[in-house]
Parts: structure tokens; sequence; C-alpha cells
């Protein structure tokens, strides 16, 4: 049996490195990293990318499959419900390092397996929402910084673009400031201007091409 660690970065602010070291933080003890850099998971459904295909080959019956959480399987929720079934009807546990989520095929009990199938649906449609969400707060950051261009570009935002995407997931999941503050290693009054002006943030990256 082997645990293997998926890891997606879609960007180049994005590193394989920062999801390896949240696992290990999280007690994780990891066999094997499968990563996919520079890959959507809205367009590309983790079957079709160059290394989440090697996933349904190697992975065996009472195997594990870790991700820093299910965005990383896929942003299109019939992708991320039918990968996630699939590996379980092959006996393979998947657990997520955020909010420590396990989803296997192991209870023969259907009120259980109802509750399990329900979350699993959840964090697919929340993992959708949040691509949809993100995609039309860059547009309007784009639109808002070619407004303002010519005019200054302001202060040097005090994040990155994998700390913003960190924030506004971890948000959509729930999570006080302070943990957010925590995880990310940012203040929390950096957290409070992305939670109540997100196209602002984007603009702010997008001034300064981060």
């Amino acid at each position: 049996m082997q645990t293997v660690l998926y890891i997606r970065v879609s960007t180049t602010e994005q590193t394989s490195e920062h999801q390896l070291k949240q696992a290990q933080g999280a007690g994780f003890k990891v066999d094997e990293v499968v990563a996919d850099v520079g890959v959507s998971g809205v367009t590309t459904v983790l079957a079709e990318r160059p290394q989440g295909k090697r996933l349904f080959d190697m992975l065996r019956r009472g195997d594990t499959l870790v991700v820093r959480w299910v965005d990383r399987l896929g942003r299109n929720y019939a992708d991320v419900t039918d990968t996630i079934r699939e590996f379980m009807r092959r006996g393979v546990t998947i657990k997520t390092v955020i909010n420590g989520l396990v989803f296997d095929g192991a209870t023969a009990d259907p009120m259980q397996a109802a509750v399990r199938d329900a979350l699993i649906a959840f964090m697919a449609a929340t993992a959708q929402a949040q691509a949809e969400a993100t995609r039309e707060a860059q547009k309007a950051g784009i639109a808002h910084a070619k407004d303002r261009e010519a005019a200054y570009r302001g202060r040097k935002p005090s994040y990155s673009r994998e700390q913003l995407e960190a924030v506004r997931d971890l948000l959509a999941q729930g999570a006080s400031v302070s943990a957010i503050a925590k995880e990310t290693g940012l203040s929390r009054q950096s957290i409070y201007r992305i939670q109540e002006n997100p196209a602002e943030s984007e603009a702010a990256l997008a001034r300064w091409a981060a």
C-alpha cells in the first residue's frame, strides 16, 4: 500500500513544494508525488492531464491518494465527483490536507454512504463555484486595473497569486481570519482587505503584473 500526493499548480506563482510541505505538516507520510504544472483544473479533466492520468494506472486497492483539497483534482463538478467515485470503486482512499476529509468505499451502511456522497457532491460543487467566482473576479480586477493604470499603480500587494487563491479557498470553506493568517502567513488586515474587496485585490496584482 502506498500514499500518493497529487499536486496541480496552474500558474507560475504557485509551487509544488508548498503543497508538499502542507501535506507533510498535516502528518502525511508521502511515498510518491505526482504533479501537473501549468494545467487548468477547469478546462482539463484529471484523466487527460499528463500526470493526472498516471494516477489511474498506479493506484491500487488499499492505496491512499492525498490532495490539498478537492479542487486539485478539478474545478468541474462532474469531473471531480466521477473521479472520486471511480477511485473509491477501485478501493482507493482519498484524503484532503485541508479539513482532513476522507472518502472511501468501505462503508456498507446506506445512510453513511448517502452522507458521504452528499459531501462529495457539495465539495465538487464548491470547487466549481470557486473557479467561476475567481474567473469573474479576475475579469473585474483586470478591467479595474486597466482603468486606473494610467493614473498610478498604487502600493505593491503584500500577497502573491498563490496566497490570494489560498485565502479565497479558505474563506469559501468557512475558515476564520486567524486560521487563514496562520496558514498563509499574511496579516489579518491583508485578509480582511481581500475578503471585503476581491476585485481590488485582483486589480492590485494585475497592476503589478503579479
